[in-house]
């Protein structure tokens, strides 16, 4: 055997560490090639011991166990010529020799001049191929090259080393709906707003009705108020499919809160009522709490005096709300008597309505002059409306008093003439000064009329005779300053008990909507 082998394998070879640029060290330099036990390899007779020298750049070693080399480090394989990368493991009759000692001492000279010709063939220079910062930083991702951090993710025998560096490798990023939060969280947590903001940027082409809420929720934690501004008016356009959404019963007491504080939620109060209590139910669960009424009411909190419960019908309050047993007995009662008697007592919920819609409100008025003495006697004046396009009929306005000053009982409602069913009402009042006037007369949520479907308004007045308007128009059309759609709308006699309103003459003379 040669001088210095004691274990009978060939030789390993030993690195002690990488180069400033983990590329080998120029042609003129010595590598070590040292025995398992730590002896020189010998050949020809003679025996001659090189050493390389320590890297002072500090930093973990690609290879940390000593072990029989296969060929060059994984760094040095990436970075050798084609020619010297292609070599592989030793043949396997080297690692167990036998026979005549100088053949054996020959096969060691020869693959050892193999190995030291090898990793003494220049490197490659991989930066040369690089021509900016950002292709050279791209190249060292995943690669042990300049690496000063590892990563050990996995568990057990599936745990894999990963290298890395402690700065980021370009401006490129890729993000998926699976890994948009987590790297936002971590864009935060290191100040990289570049990388923040394509995260917001991804969450916001992404936004949709059905992960309003749960974006919402993830904005308000990490402090992003432009995208919780936009969950917040996409819930106000798809408030009916935002609420049910799967992840809305995730978000937090807050988050409800916040959403139930707008004046501009496109759906009917007893919708809300009824997503609050599918969120009471799961916050108590979560909470691991019995689900009864008392603690819905306990877990809801102050979310549940911004339900405007005075908004809705009466029929809707009895169905839904007055069975819950989450309200008390003295705010259902002062509740019934808001939507019953006249004046309205004082209720501890908001009753100002809320208004989903944008823009400016348009009126269109379908009579051509006004007259006096149009009595009541407890029947309502009624008129078949269609329009053109999709509108939100908010209120009429109604002719007042001949006598002066005066205050009138009202309900008005908007009746879907085929099915006979009320799609809007308000009981409510209106004060008039005396002049020839309308008054504006309000529902309490704005009405979706859909074009060239039939619908009937309504208005039942209590109060002394009024003004009634003449020469009426069987078709209006108002058209828009500003984008110049028109809008159209065509009335026509509504059969029945109409205290006597029509095309040509009566109450009802103006409708006040929104496009």
């Amino acid at each position: 055997m040669a001088t210095g082998d004691n274990s009978g394998r060939v030789p390993c070879l030993n690195f002690s560490g990488p180069g400033p640029l983990r590329n080998s060290q120029p042609s003129n330099s010595s590598y070590a090639l040292a025995a398992s036990h730590g002896g020189s390899v010998g050949g020809g007779g003679g025996s001659q011991g090189v050493t390389r020298r320590s890297n002072p750049q500090p930093g973990p070693v690609s290879l940390e166990s000593p072990g029989v080399a296969s060929g060059p480090p994984p760094n040095l394989v990436n970075s050798l010529p084609p020619a010297a990368a292609e070599v592989g493991p030793l043949p396997p009759t080297a690692s167990n020799m036998t026979g005549n000692p100088s053949n054996n001492a020959a096969m060691h000279s020869s693959l050892s001049a193999a190995a030291v010709l090898v990793y003494r063939e220049p490197v490659y220079n991989w930066q040369a191929t690089k021509t900016t910062v950002k292709e050279r930083f791209a190249f060292l991702f995943n690669n042990e090259v300049l690496s000063d951090v590892h990563f050990l993710v996995g568990k057990g025998i599936g745990v894999q080393r990963i290298p890395a560096h402690r700065f980021l490798y370009s401006d490129e990023v890729h993000i998926g709906p699976e890994t948009v939060m987590t790297t936002l969280y971590t864009a935060k947590k290191y100040a990289v707003p570049a990388l923040e903001a394509q995260c917001v940027e991804f969450l916001k082409k992404n936004l949709r009705a059905d992960n309003a809420f749960m974006l919402l929720t993830q904005a308000r934690l990490f402090d992003e108020p432009q995208l919780a501004a936009l969950c917040l008016e996409n819930i106000d356009k798809n408030t009916g499919d935002a609420l049910a959404a799967e992840g809305f019963t995730d978000i937090d007491l807050d988050t409800l809160v916040a959403v139930l504080e707008r004046d501009t939620l496109g759906v009917r109060e007893v919708h809300l009522f009824g997503a609050a209590v599918r969120w009471a139910e799961a916050e108590a669960h979560r909470q691991q709490l019995q689900l009864t009424p008392e603690n819905k009411r306990r877990v809801l909190g102050k979310a549940l005096n911004l339900i405007r419960f005075p908004l809705m019908t009466i029929e809707e309050f009895a169905a839904g709300p007055a069975q819950s047993v989450i309200l008390t007995d003295r705010e259902v009662v002062s509740l019934f008597l808001h939507f019953t008697v006249n004046p309205k007592p004082r209720v501890e919920f908001i009753d100002r309505p809320r208004c989903c819609l944008r823009g400016k409100e348009c009126s269109i008025t379908r009579f051509g002059q006004v007259e006096s003495r149009w009595g009541y006697s407890g029947t309502s004046d009624r008129i078949r409306i269609s329009v053109s396009r999709r509108i939100f009929i908010v209120g009429f306005g109604l002719y007042g008093s001949i006598h002066g000053p005066t205050d009138y009982q009202v309900n008005i409602q908007i009746i879907h003439t085929d099915s006979n069913t009320v799609v809007g009402q308000n009981d409510t009042g209106f004060s008039c000064d005396g002049s020839a006037s309308t008054f504006r007369v309000m529902f309490k949520e704005p009405v979706e009329v859909l074009p060239n479907v039939s619908y009937t308004a309504c208005a039942t007045l209590k109060g002394p005779d009024s003004h009634y308007g003449t020469k009426g128009m069987r078709k209006v059309t108002h058209e828009s300053s500003g984008s110049g759609s028109k809008t159209s709308f065509t009335f026509c006699y509504a059969a029945g008990n109409n205290n006597g309103t029509s095309v040509e003459d009566g109450q009802i003379p103006e409708v006040i909507f929104y496009t």
